[in-house]
C-alpha cells in the first residue's frame, strides 16, 4: 500500500520557498516512498526545484500566491483559508489527498485552521501542540501542551498524556514511555486539584502503554529521566521559552568567555570539539517539528526561522507519524481511558444511590 503524500506550505516561514523545498528534498532522502504536494507560488517553487532533481518526479505543485502573515489574527486567517498556501495545504489533508501538512507559518492560524478543517478525534476534547526537546539521556523528551490551550482540566491533561505517550513510542521506540505531569513539586499533595485528579486517573488506568509515576519539576525536564512531560499550554509555553532562553544564554556566555582574551581564544581552540557538540545539541533546528496531536490528520509546525535541516526534521516527523499511524495508536489508548471513565461514572452513580 502506498503511503499518503505530504503537503508542504512552501510560502510559510522567514525564508519561504527556497528553504521549504530544500528541507523537503533532504527529508525525502530518508523517506523516498513519500511524494509531496508543494503549495505556493508556482514560478518560485519550480525555480527552487531546479536545485533538487530528486524532488521533481515526486512533487506536484498547487499554485497559490497568498500567504498567511506572521502577525495575522487566526480569525482573519480562517476567512482566507481557501486562498492561502497554509489553508490549501490543510484542505489537502481534509480531502484525503494528503496524509499530513507541514508549515512554518503563523502558529495560531495553523492551529485554528487545522482544528476547524480536521476536527478533533473521537475522545479528544482539545488538540495539543507537542514538541521535542533535548535531554542528557539517549532520547529527546516529548512535551505538551506548548501553547495551544492555556487553561486545561484533569480530563484534558489525561488526554494529553495518552497522545504524548503514543507520539513518544514512535520517536523513541519505547513500548512504555515514562510519563510525568509538570508540577511545582513531586509530592502527591502538591499542585492544583486538576493536576492531582489527572495523576490519580492515570495511575488507575493500568492498561495504558506508558509508565506513569506522578509529577516532575521543571528543572528535571531535560535530565533524561522522563520521556513525556504533560502540562497545560500556559505553563508549557513558559517552560519552553525559559529552556530555550537558558540555552541561548549558555551559548552566548561561552562565546563571550572564549573571546575575552588571547588565552581564552587558545582555550577555545583546544575545547572546540566539545563546544561544537554542545552547539549541535542545543540547536533548535535539530529538534524541529511541533505536532498538533488529537486532530483527524497530521499537522506539523516548523519553526519560522528554521533552516533547511530544520525543515527536513519537521517533514521527517510528519513522515514517521504517517508510517506508524499515530491516530490509531492514540485511539487504542483512548479506548482504555474511556473504559476507565465509564467505570468511574458507574461507581459515582452507585454511590449517589
Amino acid at each position: 500500500m502506498s503511503l499518503p503524500r505530504i503537503a508542504i506550505d512552501a510560502m510559510g516561514g522567514d525564508e519561504g520557498v527556497r528553504v521549504m523545498v530544500h528541507g523537503a528534498a533532504l527529508a525525502r532522502r530518508r523517506h523516498d516512498k513519500f511524494s509531496f504536494l508543494l503549495v505556493g507560488d508556482e514560478a518560485r517553487i519550480k525555480a527552487a526545484l531546479d536545485d533538487h532533481p530528486n524532488m521533481r518526479a515526486a512533487s506536484e505543485i498547487l499554485h497559490c500566491d497568498e500567504v498567511v502573515a506572521g502577525d495575522e489574527k487566526p480569525s482573519r486567517a480562517i476567512r482566507r483559508a481557501k486562498t492561502t498556501s497554509m489553508g490549501l495545504a490543510i484542505a489537502a489533508v481534509k480531502s484525503g489527498d494528503c496524509g499530513a501538512a507541514v508549515s512554518a507559518g503563523n502558529t495560531g492560524a495553523l492551529m485554528a485552521m487545522g482544528k476547524l478543517a480536521l476536527r478533533t478525534m473521537p475522545g479528544i476534547d482539545r488538540p495539543a501542540l507537542a514538541g521535542l526537546m533535548p535531554t542528557l539521556g539517549d532520547n529527546d523528551v516529548v512535551m505538551l501542551d506548548l501553547g495551544a490551550n492555556t487553561d486545561c482540566d484533569a480530563r484534558n491533561l489525561v488526554q494529553f498524556a495518552v497522545m504524548g505517550a503514543a507520539y513518544s513510542r514512535i520517536v523513541t521506540g519505547k513500548a512504555a514511555p515514562r510519563v510525568r505531569l509538570l508540577n511545582i513539586g513531586t509530592e502527591s499533595i502538591k499542585g492544583t486539584d486538576d493536576l492531582r485528579d489527572a495523576s490519580q486517573r492515570l495511575r488507575d488506568a493500568t492498561g495504558l502503554a506508558m509508565q506513569f509515576d506522578g509529577f516532575i519539576e521543571a528543572d528535571k525536564i531535560n535530565r533524561g529521566e522522563v520521556d513525556v512531560v504533560v502540562t497545560d499550554g500556559f505553563s508549557g509555553n513558559i517552560a519552553l521559552k525559559a529552556i530555550e532562553g537558558s540555552a541561548r544564554f549558555v551559548t552566548d556566555l561561552l562565546r563571550t568567555a572564549f573571546t575575552s582574551s588571547l588565552r581564552s581564544k587558545i582555550g577555545f581552540l583546544v575545547s572546540r570539539p566539545a563546544t561544537e557538540l554542545l552547539k549541535h545539541h542545543l540547536d533548535p533546528n535539530n529538534h524541529n517539528g511541533g505536532v498538533f496531536l488529537g486532530l483527524n490528520g497530521v499537522i506539523v509546525k516548523s519553526h519560522g526561522s528554521a533552516n533547511a535541516q530544520g525543515v527536513a526534521n519537521a517533514v521527517d516527523v510528519s513522515a514517521r507519524l504517517l508510517e506508524d499511524d499515530i491516530t490509531d495508536r492514540i485511539a487504542a489508548d483512548l479506548g482504555e481511558i474511556g473504559e476507565l471513565s465509564m467505570r468511574d461514572k458507574s461507581v459515582s452513580q452507585e454511590t449517589a444511590k
